[in-house]
Parts: C-alpha cells; sequence; structure tokens
C-alpha cells in the first residue's frame, strides 16, 4: 500500500548526507589522478568496488526476490549505463576540452532542465516560487564556482558537459520513480556494477583513456597506498551516496532532491579546503547561503512511499 507525502525529513536527511559524501570524491580521486591515473580507470574503479561492497547489503535487501530486479530492468539500465556510465564519460570528456569548474557549472543545470521538462510536458508555467528558487540556487552555484566559469570556451566541451547534465538529470529522475519492491540500496549496487562494466568496455575499445599505477599518493599531507584514496572514493563517495541519493529522490521527488544535490559543490568546496589546502573565500560562502535559500524556496513534490502495515494485535 501507497500513500503521497509531501514532505520527508529523513528524504532530506539522506539527500543531504548524498550530497556530502558526493562531495569527497574530487577530494579524494584527485591524489589518484596526480599519481597517473587516467579519469576513466578512476571512475571505474570506484563504481566496480562501490558495487562489489554493496552486493551482500543487495542480495540481503532482495532475499531471493529476483522479480524485483526484472520489473526494475528498465531503471538499472538507465542508472547504469545513464546516470552512472553516460554522465562520468561525458563529464570527463568535457573537462579535457573546458576547465572544470565550467563544466560543473553546465552539469548543475540538471535541476533546471528538471523544472523545464516538467514546464514542457505539463504546459503550465513553475510556480513563482519554483522559478525564484531556480534563480538563487543557479546564482549561489555560479558564486561558488566563480563567476570566471562563465567565459568564453569550447562550443564540444560545453555540448558534452550539457550532455553530462542530462545525465544528471536521469540519476535523480530514476532515484525518484516508484520502488516496486526494489530497495533503493539494489538500484544503487546494481546500477553500480553495470555502469563500471560500462565504463571498463569503453576503456578496453579505447574509447576513453584508461591508465591504472599502483604507487603510492599524495594525501592529507603525507603519502598513502594508492587503494586507501580509492576506498574511500568507493566507500563515501560512490557507495554510500548513491545508496542514499537514489533513497532521498524517492521520498522527496526529482525536482526537491536535485536541488539539494547542488549543495555537494559547497561540501566539495569545504572537503578541497580541509583535505587539500585550497582556499575557501567570502564569495563561495555567500553562493553556499544563496543555494540553501534556493532549496528552501523549492516547494516539496508529492511522492509515493510505502505505508506502514499496521501492528496486528496479539
Amino acid at each position: 500500500m501507497f500513500v503521497k507525502v509531501s514532505t520527508s525529513p529523513i528524504g532530506l536527511a539522506a539527500a543531504l548526507v548524498s550530497a556530502a559524501t558526493f562531495a569527497t570524491s574530487g577530494a579524494f580521486i584527485k591524489p589518484l589522478l596526480e599519481a597517473g591515473w587516467s579519469p576513466a580507470a578512476a571512475v571505474t574503479a570506484r563504481a566496480l568496488v562501490a558495487g562489489l561492497l554493496l552486493l551482500p547489503i543487495v542480495l540481503f535487501a532482495l532475499r531471493g526476490r529476483w522479480d524485483a530486479l526484472r520489473r526494475a530492468r528498465g531503471r538499472i539500465l538507465g542508472m547504469g549505463l545513464i546516470a552512472v556510465a553516460f554522465t562520468q564519460l561525458a563529464y570527463f570528456a568535457a573537462i579535457q576540452r573546458i576547465p572544470i569548474s565550467t563544466a560543473l557549472l553546465v552539469e548543475y543545470l540538471a535541476p533546471l532542465l528538471l523544472v523545464l521538462w516538467a514546464w514542457v510536458t505539463t504546459r503550465r508555467l513553475p510556480r513563482p516560487a519554483v522559478l525564484a528558487g531556480s534563480v538563487l540556487a543557479i546564482g549561489g552555484l555560479v558564486l561558488v564556482i566563480g563567476p570566471g566559469a562563465l567565459q568564453a570556451v569550447d562550443p564540444l566541451g560545453l555540448l558534452l558537459a550539457f550532455a553530462a547534465a542530462i545525465g544528471c538529470a536521469v540519476y535523480f529522475v530514476v532515484g525518484a520513480r516508484p520502488a516496486d519492491g526494489l530497495p533503493p540500496v539494489a538500484l544503487a549496487g546494481a546500477g553500480l556494477l553495470l555502469g563500471a562494466l560500462g565504463l571498463g568496455l569503453a576503456g578496453l575499445i579505447g574509447l576513453v583513456p584508461f591508465t591504472v599505477t599502483t604507487g603510492d599518493v599524495h594525501l592529507l599531507d603525507t603519502t598513502a597506498p594508492w587503494w586507501v584514496s580509492l576506498a574511500v572514493v568507493a566507500v563515501f563517495g560512490t557507495a554510500i551516496a548513491y545508496a542514499t541519493g537514489i533513497f532521498g529522490s524517492g521520498r522527496l521527488g526529482s525536482r526537491l532532491a536535485s536541488f539539494v544535490g547542488l549543495l555537494e559543490v559547497v561540501f566539495a568546496s569545504i572537503f578541497a579546503w580541509l583535505v587539500l589546502g585550497e582556499s575557501l573565500t567570502p564569495l563561495q560562502m555567500a553562493g553556499g547561503l544563496l543555494i540553501l535559500a534556493g532549496i528552501a524556496a523549492i516547494p516539496a513534490e508529492p511522492v509515493a512511499v510505502p505505508a506502514a502495515t499496521p501492528a496486528h494485535a496479539h
């Protein structure tokens, strides 16, 4: 049985955890890239390790209900091939042509794409609160990433970053679809394993450079084995991030969850400051406050969640 709800504190908490854990990725993948890993290899490794870590939990959550996987095959394909593999490939292809700040700014237009999609499909102008929240949040995003990201850049790079934004929007839409008996952790685990397979095949056929090194990496002002950096990214920035993000999207709806996801860039700036020693400017902090204001202005969507089963008297 399902009921309609408009807000969910636990969904909001999950979405915040997802944004915070996703934000650890940059600070802990950067040492691997500096050590010689190609971006595609690093992303494939994080998705594969995270999927394998989630596998025992997935099996326990399903407990033999394999029909749930069959019914959700479309969502799993969308999560693995589009939200994980396609989005990552498009993003890393984009940053080879345009600055990372510009690629992030374009990719995180995903919430606006969802607002525009709802406008086109319903033929109804978004509510003033949605429009106001969108302006505040995107304005804050520009401040956090840096106004310099708006400089003229390579058109193909912009197109690739926009493709990543579409993939990011698909991630929130797929996560918000009715579960139909498939636990969020099962969607995350299956999607990550499928995404790792897709990325691995892309590297195998030479679609993207695929290089791995096994030397020590520079991490937290010291040296550490390469697998320490990968483990942090796989556990926090991938396994926990995807599982909580899908759960949050299912409780909040794709639109609100995508706006909460913008906080990833704020958390990423904080982690870069703490882990990598990069500066955190007053402009970035003001941008974070604007993003929070934009999220607060976005009205929650009614979404379907399983209703609690009444307890039977003994």
